[in-house]
């Protein structure tokens, strides 16, 4: 955390203390919504997993299809962040920007519970519950960071299966960053529409890093998934059989 001020942050022990007195944290406010939309609640509670517990990006990918907000608590390293996500605008509020956090440190990001956001995001009509302007950050950079480098090295069930892919834009070009190996995938998947295998044996690539990188693509609306294209074949055996549930790093 040295790169960030965390006194706008919770410590674990100190927010843990915090919900144990109160119930609640300082993000709710008076009057506003306590339960979430039921599309997106029953889509999250479908996700959660007593033994693993509720995968960051799978969540983070739930609201976007439902185009629907939700206040994330992510622990990162020792602290927790208050992160309310706002897809329809594609905008997120936290304290600090959390697409700055440090890669390494995001491989252990994980999520410690979900609720309706207390804030709104500019320009709602709500004015009063609108954060500083500091507070909000764009979304994609936050959802390539967390795909790249965040603890999921699967791809999200949403794409998974049988199917071949192909990149519709570069979002390296955008500002988004990403290793050699992945950029050279970016640009080859530009031209060509392949499945996640063919991806994984290419020069510097591997299952994980196909994986990941197909989900930021994912993410950030840039990636065509074709079902019934030529070249789309299943990968699941090829990825239960490396992974499992939740496998190594490669």
């Amino acid at each position: 955390m040295r790169d960030f001020e965390d006194s706008t942050l919770w410590r674990i022990s100190a927010y843990e203390r915090m919900r144990k007195e109160t119930g609640t944290s300082r993000y709710g406010r008076p009057g506003s919504v306590t339960v979430l939309p039921t599309t997106l609640l029953s889509e999250l509670r479908q996700l959660e997993n007593p033994s693993a517990g509720t995968d960051v990006l799978e969540v983070m990918a739930a609201c976007l299809r439902q185009r629907e907000a939700a206040l994330l608590y992510l622990r990162h390293e020792e602290c927790v962040w208050p992160v309310s996500l706002f897809p329809a605008q594609m905008q997120y509020h936290s304290p600090r920007d959390m697409a700055l956090a440090d890669a390494d440190g995001l491989a252990d990001l994980s999520l410690i519970q979900f609720e309706p956001p207390g804030v709104r995001p500019p320009g709602h009509w709500m004015h009063e519950r609108v954060g500083a302007a500091r507070h909000y950050h764009d979304l994609v950079p936050l959802l390539w960071s967390i795909a790249l480098h965040g603890p999921r090295r699967q791809l999200l069930a949403e794409i998974g299966g049988t199917a071949a892919f192909r990149a519709l834009r570069n979002p390296i070009k955008d500002g988004l960053h990403a290793s050699g190996a992945v950029g050279a995938a970016i640009e080859r998947l530009r031209r060509e529409s392949v499945a996640m295998r063919d991806v994984a044996a290419w020069p510097g690539m591997s299952t994980e890093r196909a994986s990941r990188l197909l989900n930021a693509l994912y993410l950030a609306s840039s990636l065509m998934v074709t079902r019934h294209h030529p070249a789309a074949r299943s990968g699941n055996s090829l990825l239960g059989g490396l992974f499992g549930p939740r496998g190594g790093r490669h």
